[in-house]
């Protein structure tokens, strides 16, 4: 496997030889023999240049995450080894923003030998499909074949700014919702259903709103510009409603929480060092909520 992907990287059998410290005859016949065992053809031939058919393209992604699995096995059982290399890592938008990132120096600091690749978005990313090693998330796990760490919970707060309220009055009641501009997020309706706990029992209001938006720091500064009204983690907007920038509605309402923090990440017979130090620190991180709740 390492001298047909060698052969692949290198583009050319003697490249791939001088890369090896072997000799292109003998490259060859590695990666023929491979082609014999396997009954098919993973690379294409010509007196220019190499390139993968199709069986070689899914046998090449197979082979780099064995490899890769061998190496992550030795590294593991190294006693004292420090964990290396590049750590994918999908952050949703404003959550990552706003609480991971200004986490990430006391890791670097602790973890220099790994290379972090931060990739920010809302949607939820297939984590087989795009190779990403470890995801932070603020939504419901349907996918079994993930190990999911719960990291903290998700209590959800509705808040406006002063601004909104002097404009257009204080609701009082889940019902008085109806009257006012409620900010949604777009193509995730059970995020637009609004439940409470009260005094009347349980009760549910679907936010139908005139703008939506499928980033919630969009929604966020929406709602400090006096636009509208906002369901969202407190551990996005607690800062703000501290400082008088937001102001919590409903209070005496159960606002129904939201699906925890999690880290989500790919099963594996042996967790990456670096997915396993990465996820222990942000667990260690999340331990101490009030200081997540009171950054600026």
């Amino acid at each position: 496997m390492g001298v047909f992907l060698s052969v692949v990287e290198e583009g050319d059998f003697s490249a791939a030889a001088r890369r090896l410290r072997m000799t292109p005859s003998a490259v060859s016949k590695i990666v023929g023999r491979l082609e014999s065992r396997l009954g098919v053809r993973l690379l294409q031939r010509s007196t220019r240049r190499i390139s993968l058919t199709a069986e070689g393209s899914t046998y090449a992604d197979s082979a780099r995450r064995i490899l890769n699995d061998i190496k992550e096995a030795e590294i593991a059982i190294q006693p004292g080894a420090e964990p290396r290399g590049r750590l994918r890592v999908s952050l949703p938008s404003a959550f990552g923003h706003r609480l991971i990132v200004p986490l990430l120096p006391a890791f670097i600091d602790r973890y220099p030998a790994i290379e972090l690749e931060l990739m920010f978005t809302d949607a939820i990313v297939d984590l087989l499909a795009e190779e990403t090693d470890v995801a932070v998330r603020v939504a419901a796990h349907s996918d079994s074949r993930l190990v999911v760490r719960r990291l903290a919970p998700n209590h959800r707060v509705i808040c406006a700014s002063p601004r909104y309220l002097e404009k257009h009055g204080t609701p009082m009641t889940p019902g008085d919702l109806q009257h006012h501009t409620c900010l949604g997020i777009t193509s995730r309706g059970g995020l637009n259903i609004w439940e409470f706990d009260g005094p009347d029992g349980p009760q549910s209001m679907r936010i139908r709103s005139p703008i939506e938006a499928n980033s919630t720091e969009a929604l966020r500064r929406l709602a400090l510009a006096g636009v509208g009204i906002i369901r969202m983690s407190e551990i996005l907007v607690g800062p703000d409603i501290r400082v008088g920038r937001l102001t919590a509605l409903l209070t005496g309402y159960n606002h129904h929480d939201g699906p925890p923090i999690c880290a989500v990440y790919p099963p594996g017979r042996i967790l990456s060092p670096r997915v396993r130090v990465f996820v222990d620190f942000l667990a260690e991180q999340f331990t101490n909520p009030p200081w997540l709740y009171g950054a600026p």
